[in-house]
C-alpha cells in the first residue's frame, strides 16, 4: 500500500473501537452508582480539548504530521480514560477471584517468585533501572508517537495505535471475567523492594467489589487489570512500530524488555499476565495490518488487494504467522493495566 492509504481505514477502526469501548463502558457502569468528581474531571477535559484543537489545526493547515501526531495522542488519552472505567465497572461485577489459578499456572511454568523477590531486593541498582522502566509506558506511548509522526511514518503510527487500542480493550474484557487481586507481595519483609502497584490498589480494588469506592477521579486513574498484563502488550507494539527508525530500532526493544521482565515485581503480574500480555500484542501486530490493507484494498476496489474477510477462521490464520525474530523485545498490573 502507498504511504497514506491506510490511514482513513486506521482511524475509522480506532474511533469504531473507541465508540464500541464507550458502549461498552456505558453498559457496564450502569446501576453501579459510580459518579464523576467534576473538580477532577477538568484537567482531562482541557487536554483533550487542546489535543482536538491541535488535531484541527494540522488537518486545516495541511500538516499531515501534525494531525497524525495529535490525533493519536487523543485517541490513546480518549482509550485509557475510556478503559479504566470500563476496568472499574468490570471489576466491581466481577465474580470469584483468579488468584488461585493463576499462581497454579505460573507454578506449572516454573516460577518461583519468593526467590526472584529476594534476589531482587539484593540488587539497589537492577531494582532502579526496572523500577524506572516499569512506570515509563506512558513516556514510551509519548516517544513513539513523536519519533513516528515527526518522522512522516503515518501509516504506521495509525496502524501500531489500532493495536494498541484493539489488544487493550481484549485486555480489559478478559480481565472482567479472570479478576485478580495480583501477585502481591508484603514490602515489610524486604529491604530495598518497594511496593508494586497490585499492593498499592489493593485497598481500591475491594472496594469496587464491595461497593465502597464509586468516585472516579478522572485525574489519577489506576488501571487495576492483572491478566493479561498490558504492561508487557504495549511495549511489545511500540517496539514493532519503531522497527526501522534509525536508533529507535535498537532503544524501543531494549527499553521494551526491561519493562516486561521488570512487571512482575513493579506491576504485581502473575508470570502468565506477561506472558498473555505478550502474546496479545503479537496477535495485534500481525492481524491489524491485514485488516487494514484488506480494508484499505476493498475501499479503493483494488482487486490485487487482499480481500478482508471477517472470519474466525481468517484471523486464526492470521495469528498463526509468527512474527519475525526482529519485531520482539529483547525479553519475553496499565495505558489502560498496571
Amino acid at each position: 500500500m502507498a504511504n497514506g492509504t491506510l490511514i482513513p481505514v486506521a482511524d475509522r477502526m480506532s474511533w469504531g473501537l473507541i465508540v464500541a469501548m464507550m458502549i461498552a463502558c456505558l453498559l457496564a457502569i450502569n446501576g453501579l452508582g459510580f459518579r464523576v468528581d467534576p473538580g477532577r474531571a477538568m484537567l482531562p477535559a482541557g487536554g483533550l480539548a487542546i489535543l482536538a484543537a491541535a488535531v484541527a489545526i494540522g488537518r486545516t493547515g495541511g500538516r499531515p504530521r501534525l494531525e497524525a501526531g495529535a490525533t493519536a495522542f487523543l485517541q490513546m488519552t480518549l482509550f485509557t480514560i475510556i478503559g479504566v472505567v470500563l476496568s472499574y465497572a468490570l471489576a466491581a461485577r466481577a465474580g470469584p477471584l483468579w488468584d488461585d489459578r493463576l499462581a497454579a499456572a505460573d507454578r506449572a511454568l516454573g516460577f518461583d517468585w519468593p526467590a526472584v523477590f529476594h534476589a531482587a531486593d539484593g540488587s539497589v541498582a537492577a531494582l532502579w533501572i526496572g523500577g524506572i522502566a516499569y512506570h515509563s509506558l506512558t513516556v514510551q506511548m509519548i516517544v513513539a508517537i513523536v519519533v513516528l509522526s515527526t518522522t512522516g511514518r503515518n501509516d504506521r503510527l495509525r496502524s501500531a495505535i489500532v493495536a494498541a487500542i484493539l489488544s487493550g480493550f481484549v485486555t480489559i474484557l478478559i480481565s472482567g471475567v479472570t479478576p485478580a487481586m495480583g501477585n502481591v507481595f508484603d514490602p515489610a519483609r524486604y529491604r530495598h523492594l518497594w511496593s508494586s502497584v497490585a499492593w498499592m490498589e489493593q485497598d481500591m480494588l475491594r472496594g469496587l467489589r464491595a461497593g465502597t469506592w464509586r468516585t472516579l477521579d478522572l485525574s489519577q486513574l489506576m488501571g487495576i487489570v492483572s491478566f493479561p498484563s498490558y504492561h508487557a502488550t504495549l511495549p511489545v507494539i511500540l517496539s514493532w512500530a519503531q522497527r526501522d527508525v534509525r536508533g529507535w530500532r535498537l532503544v524501543a526493544p531494549v527499553w521494551a524488555g526491561l519493562t516486561i521482565m521488570a512487571t512482575p515485581l513493579f506491576g504485581g503480574h502473575y508470570g502468565v499476565d506477561v506472558v498473555a500480555g505478550i502474546g496479545l500484542a503479537v496477535m495485534a501486530i500481525r492481524i491489524v495490518p491485514i485488516v487494514l490493507e484488506g480494508t484499505a484494498a476493498s475501499d479503493t476496489g483494488d482487486p490485487a488487494g487482499p480481500s478482508l474477510q471477517f472470519s474466525a477462521a481468517s484471523i486464526a490464520a492470521a495469528a498463526e504467522e509468527a512474527p519475525p525474530a526482529a519485531l520482539m523485545p529483547a525479553a519475553s498490573r496499565d495505558a489502560a493495566s498496571r
